[in-house]
């Protein structure tokens, strides 16, 4: 850099703009001569202050350190816009403090107030005023109110050069969440049209569609914008992701596929369905039968579509077929048992009432109210301000908005749920309504923190912080879904309520949870169990054995001090003994089977023994007819006959 030149007293009122500089320096306690020969050799070099803004940044930078604080009080008196590029590169030392005695500071304090009220830490509001807000206001020279969408992209792009020229692509997430924050502050005081797009969201399709040859690819891209006019956005999602593998996967056939009109079952579809039984994650676990289903249901029905539609690129005939479509598993919800539930709902009022942060505590509210109404995590979010109604008589409901099937309902709500719905209204962000994300319209969001809606990551996360803290294994927000749809089963609610409360449009969803807990199998459970249990005793001595060794009691227990043959039992003579069994029970399958096998033998000196059975049975063929068994008195009958003939033979012989 060149040293004083004599000739910048040639530069209209510089001595003027020299002097009020030194008196810049003097309000902070600064100036010497050094600071006023660094100021007139900045004028000698730059006589026109314009010309420095239109320097190469090379330039611009090598300033000296002596220098550098003359151009920050031309920055901040308005006289000079240095460009965004010189902007994000240099670091200014007390650049907010300074500003604070210029033209700016009214507008510097209506921004951090915005941004205090929406809940952001106060390092967070300092960054964003120095380094976004007090920028753009000096770059633009306009006021607050008079910042663009097209200013926040500017000052954006440069954070992304310097971060580029520095290799540091932490400085550039940092920057990039500032300028976000700032666009949403903008919005909520009015000065922006609409709130930033949320930087984890991909807008379009054709970044889903890497690997897929460009044939392909064109007619893919063209499917989805042609079903989008009937089918949610994430559901095109979900299509083109299943589209995109298929269509790698033709790629990788050799020789590719890049017509579908020369697609044909074999090899490429059974090659295709082949391979995606055993395809794998990237961890190595196998794809699962949900997943595998939606893709080969996906490919079909897009096969068909653009058959039915006539494009020129659908196969002759039909390729896929219901059978090459897995069965769908039919798994019971998972619940939380009571115990664990009591321990997670504990865990999330612990953060309730005393996590520091404000944010932690409004996602363990939000996923204490999903416990207390069952709703879908979407649902959840798209719940509004005024989504509370008092009916007289009926007490509070909860109107919940249309979600996953495009059905609105009102729930009844108890005293607990509202005090988590005023808790969730108080602890929430002030802030202008949000353009909701299917209609556009504006919506005032219940759980809104800092000027944006909860993620569904976020409350995933906190669960899994409180059930750690619960010393539970992870769950997900819809497990709480089931946990209540299971409370109130076991409570005996019917099914048609059941329905209407989980927003369900289709029984069988809802009777998944009633073949979970059914009321009516428990009660037949037990009442058979007792029974059971009463007659194990009766039929111990038989020999029949409960965990462990049989028992034998004496016949006038069993019989309640009345013969064996006069028993309410259902009873047998056996040549060596007898049989005893419960009614419920019903007839033994092998009572007698010795005595009809033909394999069955006997001799003269067991004739007493076959006539004491038989004389035995003709009197249990009598009970049974008294007690109107007629099977049983039909299968002594057959025993009579089948004795008679055993006896006759061996007397013959």
């Amino acid at each position: 850099m060149p040293g004083p030149d004599r000739r910048a007293g040639a530069v209209p009122g510089a001595h003027a703009l020299v002097g009020e500089y030194e008196a810049w320096l003097a309000a902070d306690g600064r100036g010497s001569t050094c600071y006023r020969n660094a100021a007139w050799a900045f004028l000698g070099h730059w006589p026109h202050l314009e010309a420095f803004a239109c320097a190469p940044l090379p330039d611009q930078l090598a300033l000296t350190a002596s220098q550098r604080p003359f151009v920050t009080f031309l920055m901040l008196t308005g006289r000079l816009r240095p460009g965004y590029d010189y902007l994000a590169h240099r670091k200014i030392g007390g650049l907010l403090a300074q500003a604070a005695r210029g033209a700016w500071a009214e507008d510097l304090t209506r921004f951090a107030a915005a941004a205090t009220d929406l809940d952001y830490a106060g390092l967070v509001v300092k960054r964003t005023s120095e380094r976004v807000v007090l920028r753009l206001l000096i770059q633009t020279g306009r006021p607050l109110s008079g910042l663009t969408v097209q200013d926040l992209q500017q000052i954006a792009d440069a954070f992304a050069r310097c971060a580029a020229a520095k290799d540091n692509t932490s400085t550039w997430a940092n920057d990039r969440g500032l300028v976000t924050a700032t666009h949403r502050v903008l919005f909520h005081l009015g000065v922006l049209p609409t709130p930033p797009q949320d930087p984890r969201q991909r807008h379009g399709l054709s970044g889903h569609y890497s690997g897929v040859p460009h044939p392909l690819r064109q007619v893919f891209l063209d499917y989805c914008a042609q079903a989008a006019a009937t089918r949610a956005p994430a559901t095109i999602k979900a299509i083109a992701s299943h589209l995109a593998a298929f269509g790698r996967f033709l790629a990788s056939c050799d020789p590719p596929v890049t017509n579908l009109a020369n697609l044909h079952r074999h090899p490429h579809l059974e090659a295709w369905l082949s391979a995606l039984a055993q395809a794998r994650h990237s961890d190595g676990r196998p794809m699962s039968t949900g997943h595998r289903r939606g893709q080969i249901l996906t490919v079909r029905q897009f096969l068909a579509d653009i058959t039915e539609w006539g494009w020129p690129d659908a196969p002759a005939r039909p390729l896929l077929f219901t059978r090459d479509i897995p069965a769908a598993p039919h798994a019971l919800p998972r619940y939380l048992p009571p115990d664990a539930d009591h321990r997670l709902q504990a865990a999330l009022r612990e953060v309730s009432d005393h996590h520091p942060s404000a944010l932690s505590r409004l996602q363990a509210d939000a996923l204490l109210l999903i416990r207390a109404t069952g709703l879908r995590i979407g649902e959840l979010r798209d719940l509004e301000m005024d989504c509370v109604h008092e009916i007289d008589q009926l007490g509070a409901w909860m109107k919940v908005p249309l979600g996953k099937l495009a059905t609105e309902r009102m729930l009844p709500v108890d005293d607990e749920t509202l005090t988590v719905l005023d808790r969730i209204a108080a602890r929430r962000t002030p802030g202008r309504p949000l353009p909701h994300p299917r209609t556009g319209r504006p919506v005032d969001f219940l759980l809104v923190h800092q000027g944006r809606r909860l993620s569904a990551q976020a409350l995933r996360e906190q669960l899994a912080r409180s059930c750690q803290a619960a010393g539970l294994p992870h769950h997900t927000p819809h497990a709480l879904r089931h946990t209540y749809a299971t409370a109130l089963v076991n409570s005996g609610l019917p099914l048609q309520a059941l329905m209407h409360l989980l927003g369900h449009v289709s029984a069988t969803m809802s009777l998944r949870y009633g073949r979970l807990f059914d009321e009516t199998v428990r009660a037949e459970y037990d009442r058979a169990l007792a029974h059971a249990k009463t007659q194990l005793a009766a039929a111990e001595p038989a020999g029949i054995c409960i965990d462990g060794p049989a028992v034998l009691l004496p016949p006038g227990h069993i019989c309640a001090g009345s013969g064996w043959r006069t028993s309410t039992a259902i009873k047998t003579r056996l040549a060596g003994g007898y049989c005893l069994r419960a009614t419920a029970q019903g007839p033994c399958n092998y009572a007698n089977i010795c005595e009809h096998c033909p394999a069955y033998r006997t001799d003269a000196e067991l004739v007493p023994v076959l006539a004491a059975q038989r004389a035995d049975t003709r009197a249990l063929a009598a009970d049974a007819l008294a007690h109107g068994w007629d099977d049983e008195a039909a299968r002594h009958h057959r025993l009579l006959d089948r004795l008679d003939q055993l006896i006759n033979q061996t007397q013959s012989t």
